[in-house]
C-alpha cells in the first residue's frame, strides 16, 4: 500500500512582470523568501525537512542547482539535500510529484517542493564569433597573438543571443510558443474576439479576487530592493479591461494574419511558490494538519507544434488509468469541483476547452471512444488565471495547485 502523500501549506510570492518590481532579486532569493515563510508558518523544525525540490527553466549559472541554493539561503541545515527540476512550464508541478514519490517511496517524510524563476535576470549572451574570440584572447600567450586576435574583432560579433527567445522556441519545430499558439487557433477555429473575451474575464476575476483577499492568504509580501518598499499583490491583473482595450494590440506573432496578442497572453514574469509535503502517517507525529492529499497525476507528449493541447492528453491518460495508483478505474471529468489550467495563452485555453468535449478529437488523438468532457467556465479558474497574475515559467506549476487547494 503507497502512502497517501499530503500538502500542508504552501505559500508564493507576488507575481510580478519581468524588469519591474522583483528585477533585482534572482531566483534563489526568491525561493529563499518562500520556503523560509513556509517553515515559520507551519512551525516545522528545519532539521525534519528531509529534502528540498524545486522547479526551474532558465537555471542561472550562478545556482545551477537552484533547490540547493534555495535551502541554504533559507536557512535549513546543509545536511538536507535538495534537487532541481525541469519541465518547461510544468516545472513546478514536477517538483510535487516528484517529492510525493520520494515520499510514497519511504524516502522521507517531509519534502519541500515548490518553484522559482527570475525572467528579469534570463541573461543575454554572446554569439559563437564573440565567445572564440575571447577564448582565443586567453590562449594567446604573446602580446602580438593578442593583436591579432583582436584585429579579427568585427561590431557584428556583439549582437547580442537572447536566451529568454531562445528559451521560448522549440528546436524540434522550430516555432516559439507564441507561433503554436496561433496553430492552434487556426485548427480550432477560434477568432480574435474570443480570446480577448477570455483575456478581459481573466483580468475581472484576478481583480475580484485581489480586491476580495481571496489570493491574500497565499501570498507573502516582498520587499525588494533598492526602494524596498513591499509589494503585497501581483502586478499583472487590471482593473476595467474591455474588448475595446484589447482590440487595439495588434498581432505579435503572426502580424499579418495572426490572432494571438501580448494582451491575450500571458506576461513574462518573476515569482517563487514553496509548498510543504508530508506522509499522511507522519502528520501526527510533526503535529501538522493538511489542506489536500495529491491523490494522482499524469503527464503526456504530442507534437512540439501542438504543445498547448497538453492538458487534454494529460488529462484522457489520467482519466483512463486503470488501477495502477490502486484504483478499478479512473474518474470522469464531472468528479471535480475547481479546474485550473494555466492560461499561456487564451487561444491554447479555447483549444483545449474543445479538444475536452470533442469526440472527434478523442477518437482520433486521444484513443478515446468519447469525449473527455466539458470543463465549465464556472469552475474554471475562477481566481483568473495566468493571463491576469502572471507566468514566472519555473513556478506555475505548483501555483496552480496552491491556489486550487486555498480555493478549495
Amino acid at each position: 500500500m503507497k502512502r497517501r502523500v499530503a500538502i500542508v501549506d504552501g505559500i508564493r510570492t507576488p507575481f510580478c512582470k519581468a524588469g519591474a518590481t522583483l528585477a533585482a532579486m534572482r531566483s534563489d532569493d526568491l525561493g529563499a523568501l518562500v520556503v523560509r515563510e513556509l517553515v515559520a508558518r507551519t512551525g516545522i523544525d528545519p532539521a525534519d525537512v528531509d529534502e528540498v525540490v524545486f522547479g526551474a527553466v532558465a537555471h542561472p549559472a550562478e545556482a545551477m542547482n537552484l533547490a540547493r541554493v534555495i535551502a541554504r539561503k533559507a536557512g535549513l541545515p546543509k545536511e538536507i539535500s535538495a534537487q532541481t527540476v525541469q519541465r518547461n512550464c510544468a516545472s513546478g508541478m514536477q517538483s510535487l510529484t516528484t517529492a510525493a514519490l520520494q515520499i510514497q517511496a519511504g524516502e522521507g517524510d517531509l519534502i519541500i517542493a515548490g518553484g522559482a524563476e527570475s525572467m528579469s535576470n534570463i541573461p543575454l549572451m554572446f554569439g559563437p564569433e564573440m565567445t572564440s574570440l575571447f577564448i582565443g584572447l586567453m590562449r594567446a600567450k604573446t602580446p602580438m597573438r593578442k593583436l591579432r586576435t583582436i584585429a579579427g574583432f568585427r561590431p557584428s560579433f556583439l549582437a547580442p543571443v537572447v536566451g529568454l527567445q531562445l528559451g521560448l522556441t522549440d528546436p524540434i519545430c522550430e516555432m516559439n510558443m507564441g507561433q503554436t499558439a496561433e496553430l492552434l487557433a487556426c485548427e480550432f477555429g477560434i477568432t480574435r474576439d474570443e480570446q480577448d473575451a477570455f483575456a478581459v474575464e481573466s483580468h475581472r476575476r484576478a481583480c475580484e479576487a485581489r480586491s476580495e483577499n481571496r489570493l491574500g492568504e497565499e501570498i507573502v509580501p516582498v520587499c525588494p530592493p533598492p526602494r524596498y518598499g513591499a509589494q503585497k499583490t501581483d502586478d499583472g491583473p487590471r482593473d476595467g479591461q474591455s474588448l475595446e482595450k484589447l482590440g487595439s494590440f495588434k498581432p505579435y506573432f503572426d502580424r499579418h494574419a495572426g490572432t494571438v496578442t501580448i494582451a491575450n497572453s500571458c506576461p513574462i514574469t518573476d515569482g517563487a511558490v514553496a509548498l510543504l509535503l508530508c506522509a499522511e502517517d507522519a502528520l501526527e507525529e510533526h503535529g501538522l494538519e493538511p489542506i489536500g492529499f495529491i491523490e494522482d497525476w499524469a503527464y503526456a507528449a504530442l507534437d512540439h507544434e501542438r504543445m498547448g493541447l497538453g492538458p487534454a492528453y494529460a488529462t484522457a491518460k489520467l482519466l483512463d488509468r486503470g488501477n495502477g495508483r490502486g484504483r478499478k478505474r479512473g474518474p470522469d471529468l464531472d468528479s471535480f469541483d475547481l479546474i485550473e489550467l494555466n492560461e499561456a495563452f487564451a487561444a491554447q485555453v479555447l483549444a483545449n476547452e474543445r479538444a475536452f468535449r470533442s469526440e472527434e478529437f478523442a477518437r482520433d488523438h486521444l484513443g478515446r471512444d468519447k469525449a473527455l468532457g466539458e470543463i465549465g467556465r464556472d469552475r474554471l479558474n475562477v481566481n483568473g488565471g495566468a493571463i491576469a497574475l502572471g507566468h514566472p515559467v519555473g513556478a506555475p506549476g505548483a501555483r496552480l495547485v496552491l491556489t486550487l487547494l486555498t480555493e478549495l
